[in-house]
């Protein structure tokens, strides 16, 4: 995945080994090398469980914990990780001679060890709880400022609508109905992190996902993105019928364009977007329902991309949008090869 590259784990790999030389010479007066190893035994295992690539699913169970139990939980994991990390990375240079120090000594953690490292995962584990409840680019984007002031710049943005959600609630009770909107917005995150999309909202049954346009634009990312929240959905489509008596449909819009990015609020901060792009987007979902079509995208947007392997675009022409003065060329994203699963555009 494009969020693992290689320039990351080279940054993340250099960062590491250099703290672990850096806390070697401050508290052991000693420059070597050994500190970088053990510093790369140690983080990078927990770098890796916290990216989701090193026991995925115990990351995804710890994830969806509340936020106390997550820390406990997190803590614990790390804890062992660093443990086991530092007793196998101990005792592989006792064995080869690069410790003077007996064997007992070069795998158990001490305990200035392991008070250092278990404070850094604590701040490590909430800075992570952090980001994830904001969404990783808006973490970063309040962190840093970036729109402290309001910028223009190009966005995708991509609306997911469940289909039915309230004949769902009116049979099986609200309770109910949240429950089944909470596992289908679970099933969204990976394929929106994968081609490295941003969940920017949940409004009511529906999903807000965007772009920067460069990025999304990227190799089909907002498109494969699509296809792969339906795949993902379909993988489980057995799950989805024995506990909740069916599997989720959907429609789905795709629209880019200049809008206006600017950070908002004051005890509440959050990045929001304004702009015809967004008002369009939503339009073009509505227009889902009236065209009996599962996924449009704007003839505008579908030009900047480049749509090659099974999924095609079917041009329906110009139409007119509600609170939109021009007509907006739409067209149909559709797959050779559909899955059992069907995004159905017409509500029962």
């Amino acid at each position: 995945m494009n969020r693992y590259s290689f320039g990351f784990w080279i940054f993340v790999l250099c960062a590491v080994a250099v703290s672990g030389v850096v806390y070697g010479a401050i508290f052991y007066d000693d420059w070597s090398l050994i500190g970088a190893i053990f510093a790369l035994f140690v983080c990078v295992p927990v770098i890796a469980f916290e990216r989701g690539l090193l026991l995925p699913r115990l990351n995804a169970w710890v994830t969806s914990l509340s936020t106390p139990a997550y820390i406990i939980f997190s803590l614990l994991v790390f804890y062992l990780m660093v443990s086991v990390a530092f007793a196998a990375c101990g005792g592989l240079l006792w064995f080869l001679g690069r410790l003077k120090v007996t064997w007992q000594e070069a795998v158990i953690l001490p305990a200035d060890i392991l008070l250092y490292t278990m404070g850094v995962s604590l701040i490590l584990s909430f800075v992570t709880r952090v980001r994830e409840l904001l969404g990783r680019d808006v973490f970063a984007s309040l962190l840093l400022g970036r729109y402290r002031k309001p910028i223009e710049e190009e966005r995708i943005f991509l609306f997911i609508d469940l289909v039915g959600s309230t004949s769902f609630a009116e049979e099986f009770g609200d309770l109910r109905a949240q429950q089944f909107l909470s596992a289908l917005f679970t099933a969204f995150a990976k394929p929106v992190r994968q081609y490295r999309g941003t969940i920017d909202d949940y409004i009511g049954d529906a999903a807000i996902i965007t772009w920067p346009m460069a990025r999304g634009l990227r190799q089909g990312n907002c498109v494969k993105c699509v296809f792969a929240i339906v795949d993902a959905i379909e993988a489980d489509a057995d799950k989805w019928r024995q506990k909740f008596g069916r599997v989720p449909r959907l429609r789905v819009a795709l629209h880019g364009g200049p809008i206006v990015t600017a950070e908002v609020g004051v005890d509440h901060h959050k990045i929001a977007y304004f702009g015809d792009t967004v008002n369009t987007t939503a339009r073009l979902e509505s227009l889902c329902r009236t065209l009996g079509v599962p996924v449009l995208i704007s003839s505008d947007l579908a030009k900047r991309l480049d749509l090659s392997g099974d999924i095609k675009a079917e041009y329906l022409g110009q139409h007119a949008l509600k609170g939109r003065g021009q007509s907006l060329g739409v067209m149909a994203l559709i797959r050779a090869k559909e899955p059992a699963l069907k995004l159905v555009a017409r509500s029962a």
